[in-house]
Parts: structure tokens; C-alpha cells; sequence
């Protein structure tokens, strides 16, 4: 369904100005208050795009602009991140995924592309097997899915732990809040310009943005629910498995050549029955970030 026939359209806009064409909006969920930013192509196929921890929707600003005259285009942030609301509870990936659902629902699309990174994924995953009838394909982008593919034990070596270490830190109670709160520039720099196989990818106003956001009142308690949530996503995951069996529609599974997951491809043919994967070169973790190009050329490939 495209842009043209929203059922509800948003009582409030405000536009982005370095994204010609794209607008700033808010929807409340169930009590949530959702922030997205939409736009591109009105008579376009809708897509449906999900960032990941330590970011927001605009981890795919890059990638939208590419793809703004193909698609009509919809970056929210998720309940707990950027500039939605962030509640107590609901962070298992389920809970999110039909938080993302009412707002799709409420703006009245019933049929899209669905592409999602890192916790994005997390998220995806359900959200697909769940909503199947509205995913028309799904893409996902370097990230181990909970209770499918992501280990259950992660590896301890010095080569290979710098990129998963905060898994157990983030499960921690309290702790990281008690760190990272007054240093979030600090650690926001490791985490980004770290992963990225490039630091430069990372300029002063990306910082200066999710700076801003992880420090806004509950973002750290919030960034980190969703990993301490992991095992009631991962036991959501195995039940949805057994009962509905692999995931059928179209999957694109999007590697890095220095990303976290060395071939996103392998483990989730598995667990679903039409896989394509393929591996962005001079890449880290941040894939739209970092190869924003080469990115929507493979998605647009993919869509079409």
C-alpha cells in the first residue's frame, strides 16, 4: 500500500532539513509514543526500515535519501530509542515488533519491504513470522537473531570478544546505567568508531546526535532492556519455529567483510526456506553507515 491512501494521516510534521523530502512525525501505540521519520517516493512501494543499539533511525538517513525515489519510506525508532517514548517494560522482541505493527497498522500500510539491523533484527525476525502476510521480503543486516541464530555462548578470545563483550555487560543490573551515565560520549565512541571499520565514518554531528539521545532521561535503562529481555525473546523465537515452521517469504541476509557475523547466510538457511546472502566489502557493523551506497544498491536489487 502506498503513501497515497494512509488511512490516518499525522496530525503533526516537522520537516528534515538535511533530508529533502522526509518529515519528522509521532503516533502513540498502545500508550507508546512513537517517533518515525517518512517520506520519499508517495506512490512508491512502502519499506520499512529498523536500526539497532546504540542508534535510531538515523543510522539509515544515508540509505533513505538513496532510495527516496523508489520507495516510500518509514525509519521509526523503537520504543526506547531516539526520540520514542521509553517505558518500564515490554523490550522482549515480540512486544516490540507489535508496538512497530500498530504503528504500520494505524498509518494504514498492509504490504511492504522490511529491512532491519543489528537489534533492528532482533526484532525483524518475529515481526515477519508473526505479520508473514504483510512482509512482502524481509533483508537483515549483520546481527545474530535470539534463540535462532545467535550463540548461546559467546566467544571469550581476545580476537573475537571486543565485538560481542557487551552482551553480558549490558545484561548486568544496574551497573551499566551506573558507568556509562556522565560518560556517554565516551562510551558511545568506543562502541561506534570501534566496530566501524573505518572510524572516520563517524563524524562529530553522528556523535553529537546519539549523544544526544542516550542522554536523555531512562535512554541507557532503556538501550540495555533490550539484551536483559534476550532469553524471553529467545524462548519467544523457538516457540514461533515450532509452530509455524521456517520463515517462507524471501530473506536477504547482509553481511560485512569486518562485521560481527562472519557470514549472515549460513546459520538462517535453517531456519528459513528462501535465503540470498551476499557480503558488503570495507564494511564493519554499521553497514548503512558505513556503505550506504552499496547498501541500497543491494536492497533496491532485492525489492524490486
Amino acid at each position: 500500500m502506498s503513501a497515497s491512501v494512509i488511512k490516518h494521516a499525522p496530525g503533526w510534521t516537522q520537516p528534515f532539513n538535511e533530508l529533502d523530502g522526509f518529515s519528522h512525525h509521532y503516533a502513540t501505540v498502545d500508550g507508546v509514543r512513537l517517533h518515525y521519520v517518512s517520506g520519499g517516493n508517495a506512490n512508491g512501494e512502502t519499506l520499512l526500515l529498523l536500526a539497532g543499539f546504540p542508534q535510531s533511525w538515523f543510522a539509515w538517513r544515508q540509505v533513505m535519501s538513496l532510495l527516496s525515489d523508489r520507495y516510500f519510506i518509514i525509519a521509526p525508532d523503537l520504543p526506547g530509542q531516539g526520540d520514542s517514548d521509553k517505558p518500564l517494560s515490554g523490550y522482549d522482541t515480540t512486544s516490540l515488533a507489535q508496538k512497530v505493527q500498530g504503528l504500520m497498522q494505524l498509518l494504514g500500510h498492509t504490504s511492504y519491504y522490511l529491512s532491519a539491523h543489528d537489534v533492528g533484527a532482533w526484532v525483524a525476525w518475529p515481526y515477519a513470522t508473526l505479520f508473514s502476510d504483510q512482509v512482502k521480503k524481509l533483508a537483515l543486516l549483520d546481527a545474530g537473531i535470539p534463540g535462532v541464530t545467535l550463540p548461546e555462548s559467546l566467544p571469550a578470545t581476545p580476537d573475537k570478544a571486543w565485538k560481542t563483550w557487551h552482551f553480558a555487560f549490558h545484561l548486568l543490573p544496574d551497573l551499566p546505567e551506573a558507568l556509562i551515565e556522565g560518560r556517554e560520549a565516551i562510551y558511545l565512541e568506543w562502541f561506534l568508531k570501534r566496530k566501524a571499520a573505518s572510524p572516520m565514518v563517524f563524524g562529530d554531528e553522528d556523535m553529537a546526535e546519539y549523544t544526544r539521545l542516550l542522554q536523555q532521561k531512562g535512554a541507557i535503562r532503556a538501550g540495555m532492556a533490550t539484551y536483559r529481555e534476550v532469553t524471553v525473546s529467545a524462548a519467544q523465537n523457538r516457540t514461533l519455529l515450532r509452530e509455524r515452521g521456517k520463515l517462507a517469504l524471501p530473506l536477504l541476509a547482509i553481511s560485512a567483510d569486518q562485521g560481527s557475523i562472519p557470514d549472515m547466510a549460513l546459520p538462517l538457511r535453517e531456519f528459513a526456506a528462501d535465503v540470498t546472502g551476499i557480503k558488503i566489502a570495507h564494511c564493519g557493523h554499521f553497514i548503512p553507515d558505513e556503505q550506504p551506497q552499496a547498501l541500497a544498491d543491494a536492497l533496491r536489487e532485492f525489492f524490486r
